[in-house]
């Protein structure tokens, strides 16, 4: 590894202060990519930036809806997670679990016990690996990632291969979403690596609208699938799925298996999240 500065901070804004200042500064999240990569001299930051110290950063939030002066928990919750939270507290949460199940299992099959106790959710939507599995899953659920700047849509805040919305210096804080009606995340792991070869996650809201995102198949990162969408909205069935053409056009191609066989993959875990 290259010599770096390492900096251990309490805030974000003494974070974002330390990026402004620095040469070559980088966020240390859970580490679980940039070290690695340090190691193997693809990276070499003057300065490393640690945030596991903040308190606000590790929180977990569950905010119930009200009826007729009630507090429901019946889809619509809105939840927010904050950046440092890692992959096992996020599967191991009982308040999120009851709200959104879906997520909590995608969080405890990221990895080995290992990664899923350092990784975490802030390091992985900031990095935005084309096959993790947490880009499907705010894709699909329409979330916003809250930065030391601004708000970000799901949407536009993914922009292609390792590539993200972030502008030099900023900071993801937290992700937030509505609890969907329905969630269910399905992939076929990379027996190694346990990334996603493809993952999808299929999101059906209190309003009815549904929403398809897939992971670890295309050429420009994560992307919603807009006719498995069409279609599950006209037949919310998995019969309706076996109808849909899945191209392999825009698929990626590599050592593990080829843009035919992910667009075969895509169609089944479609089948096998929706159930």
């Amino acid at each position: 590894m290259y010599e770096t500065n390492f900096h251990k901070v309490a805030t974000v804004t003494d974070a974002a202060a330390l990026l402004t200042n620095a040469e070559d500064g980088m966020i240390l999240a859970g580490g679980q990519t940039l070290i690695p990569t340090m190691k193997q001299r693809l990276a070499s930051p003057t300065d490393l930036i640690d945030l596991s110290s903040s308190t606000l950063l590790r929180k977990i939030s569950v905010e119930k809806r009200k009826k007729m002066g009630i507090l429901r928990v019946d889809g619509g919750e809105t939840v927010s997670i904050g950046a440092m939270v890692t992959h096992a507290e996020v599967a191991e949460h009982a308040e999120l679990a009851l709200v959104c199940p879906v997520v909590c299992s995608l969080a405890g099959n990221i990895g080995d016990p290992s990664v899923r106790h350092r990784g975490t959710i802030g390091g992985s939507v900031a990095n935005n690996d084309p096959a993790a599995d947490y880009p499907a899953a705010l894709l699909a659920l329409e979330a916003v990632i809250h930065t030391n700047l601004r708000k970000i849509p799901a949407s536009d805040y993914f922009t292609g291969m390792f590539s993200t919305a972030l502008n030099d210096n900023e900071i993801v804080t937290s992700i937030s979403f509505q609890a969907p009606d329905f969630g269910g995340y399905r992939k076929f792991a990379n027996p190694a690596s346990r990334y996603a070869m493809v993952g999808v996650f299929i999101s059906k809201s209190i309003k009815g609208a549904i929403s398809v995102a897939i992971t670890g198949a295309g050429k420009n990162g994560v992307f919603r699938h807009a006719e498995l969408e069409t279609t599950l909205t006209a037949d919310w069935s998995t019969s309706a799925i076996d109808k849909v053409d899945i191209t392999s056009k825009n698929l990626l191609s590599d050592i593990h298996a080829d843009a035919v066989y992910r667009a075969h993959l895509i169609k089944v875990m479609a089948k096998r999240a929706l159930v």
